[in-house]
């Protein structure tokens, strides 16, 4: 992705440890390097489709210059999230905070943390098959719009599928929601727990009827087996109800643990239920011959 790149801006703040520093304040330099999409400015010579980086420096030393925090990473974290947030065409930030008067009492040049922050791109199943369906789907959906850290929310259609599981009884509404986040996969999860929670979800019987279902299937392309935590989602490559909403989405999506599309898992399941189904009736017809015989 195209860069905009900002070096050594010099910031006089209120940032450290001590109570000299957030009291008499000194200097610190920050290297930025923004990522965003700059051909729509280079092709219309059109500020307005870029990324002003004179109001990126301006916003970056108020910002530090407002706020006070004891640990120069606590400074970069927070700087880099309302970054993201003010500027909407930066999709990931780089960026480096150098402490160049550090009490350190030693020899040194400089002292420093680099992140790297940006809007990850994730996709979620969403479902119900307990009380007002509809409603509890489109509240969820639009609790996750307005979360501060959440944009670009879109969701598929919604479809009416049979029960899945053995305890699950009523038949589900589900679909498929994409959408951008600057939060790390627990934190979304915690936060889709929340709206679980508020729809008046149980987790007592699994697979069982519930208000509402929120999983995370992809997070971009982080895998992880934690048992809170499963991404992708262990089972979608058998789930019509995941993959058929999923496809509508993203049909070329690739599971980053079996390196198949969206489109491929859909097809294979739907190759795999067709002949389980031919072979059943196979069964019937040589069961009926052998009855008549």
């Amino acid at each position: 992705m195209d860069q905009i790149k900002i070096d050594n801006l010099e910031v006089y703040a209120y940032h450290g440890v001590f109570p000299e520093e957030t009291r008499d304040g000194q200097i610190f330099q920050i290297d930025a390097v923004l990522y965003t999409d700059l051909r729509p400015a280079g092709e219309a010579d059109e500020l307005t489709l870029s990324t002003h980086y004179g109001e990126v420096c301006h916003f970056i030393n108020r910002f530090l210059r407002e706020n006070t925090y004891m640990l120069i990473e606590a400074a970069a974290e927070n700087l880099t999230r309302e970054l993201l947030l003010a500027f909407p065409r930066i999709e990931r930030i780089e960026l480096e905070l150098k402490k160049p008067h550090a009490p350190i009492e030693l020899p040194f040049e400089n002292v420093s943390v680099r992140i790297e922050r940006g809007w990850k791109q994730v996709y979620l199943g969403i479902g119900s098959n307990l009380g007002k369906r509809q409603e509890l789907i489109e509240q969820a959906i639009m609790k996750l719009a307005k979360h501060k850290l959440i944009k670009d929310v879109k969701c598929s259609k919604i479809i009416s599928t049979e029960p899945y599981g053995d305890t699950a009884l009523y038949e589900f509404l589900n679909g498929a929601i994409e959408l951008k986040t600057l939060m790390t996969p627990h934190k979304l999860l915690e936060f889709l727990h929340q709206i679980e929670a508020e729809a008046g979800r149980e987790r007592k019987v699994h697979w069982g009827p519930r208000t509402l279902d929120l999983d995370i299937l992809f997070y971009e392309d982080f895998v992880s087996n934690d048992p809170v935590l499963t991404v992708p989602h262990p089972d979608m490559e058998n789930r019509l109800f995941v993959l058929e909403p999923l496809n509508e989405l993203c049909p070329w999506y690739f599971n980053p643990v079996t390196g198949k599309s969206v489109r491929q898992m859909l097809r294979e399941l739907k190759e795999a239920e067709a002949a389980s189904e031919t072979e059943e009736a196979q069964k019937q017809e040589e069961l009926i011959k052998h009855e008549e015989e």
